[in-house]
């Protein structure tokens, strides 16, 4: 989780809303992302969607099931989507996103074998965001 909010830092210093991601696979990191929706003028540039495809291009496939994503805040549902097509095995996440997170949602958005776990350095996350929404205000 301590990547991931290096790269949710870089993201806010970019004057990107400041998530950051990275994919664990035996240990290493095989994908790190952060916001780039600004810089791309891509509203699917989100943290996640950007460690998936280089997660992906990194293994030569599209599957990432014995793999971990780490972000810094819970992901939406469209990125959720895309881990579920992805088939990440694990999601761990710092801060809840109260009005778009996946886990409003029911049935899952998630792969029926995908993990989850929240609340990782809870605090740092959502400070990084609080601070970055309190600035912009």
């Amino acid at each position: 989780m301590r990547e991931a909010l290096r790269e949710a830092e870089a993201a806010r210093s970019e004057g990107e809303v400041p998530i950051g991601a990275v994919v664990v696979a035996r240990g290493r990191i095989i994908g790190r992302g952060h916001n780039m929706t600004e810089r791309l003028h891509d509203p699917t540039a989100h943290a996640e969607m950007i460690a998936l495809t280089a997660a992906t291009e990194s293994l030569g496939g599209k599957y990432l099931t014995d793999c971990t994503l780490y972000v810094t805040v819970e992901p939406c549902p469209m990125c959720a989507a895309a881990l579920c097509w992805a088939q990440v095995s694990r999601i761990v996440y710092g801060a809840p996103d109260p009005k778009r997170g996946f886990s409003l949602y029911s049935p899952s958005l998630l792969h029926p074998k995908t993990e989850t776990a929240s609340g990782v350095l809870s605090g740092e996350c959502s400070n990084l965001m609080l601070e970055f929404f309190k600035d912009k205000r």
